[in-house]
């Protein structure tokens, strides 16, 4: 898992051109799924059977468009970005907001999905 934002943070949108957040049950609150590389997107995306339309880049080197994202989604029940969530383990990095930058860091793990067996 990272220990850092990397330079440019991959997005999954769906086909209306919203982002892609993911929610584990029973919580309140939801986390944007970014990515730290598009290949990590899009095998998420393969690995999940999640149809998200696109993926988009944004740059973290860029604080206005760092604030406009956070914004945006704050709105919202979106606390945080879950950076390169690995579908199959539920590994992640959770990264907070505070204000309208990025915060802490910590690792996350949710429960990974189980597979019936027929």
């Amino acid at each position: 898992m990272s220990s850092s934002i990397p330079n440019e943070l991959h997005l999954l949108l769906d086909s209306a051109g919203a982002l892609i957040v993911f929610q584990e049950k029973g919580a309140t609150w939801a986390g944007v799924l970014a990515f730290s590389s598009e290949d990590k997107a899009r095998e998420f995306c393969r690995v999940s059977n999640l149809d998200a339309a696109e993926v988009a880049a944004l740059s973290t080197a860029d604080p206005e468009a760092v604030a406009g994202l956070i914004a945006s989604i704050k709105r919202r029940a979106i606390r945080n970005l879950l950076l390169d969530l690995d579908y199959k383990t539920g590994a992640s990095t959770q990264i907070d907001f505070e204000g309208d930058s990025f915060g802490a860091i910590t690792p996350r793990q949710f429960t990974a999905p189980t597979h019936q067996t027929r």
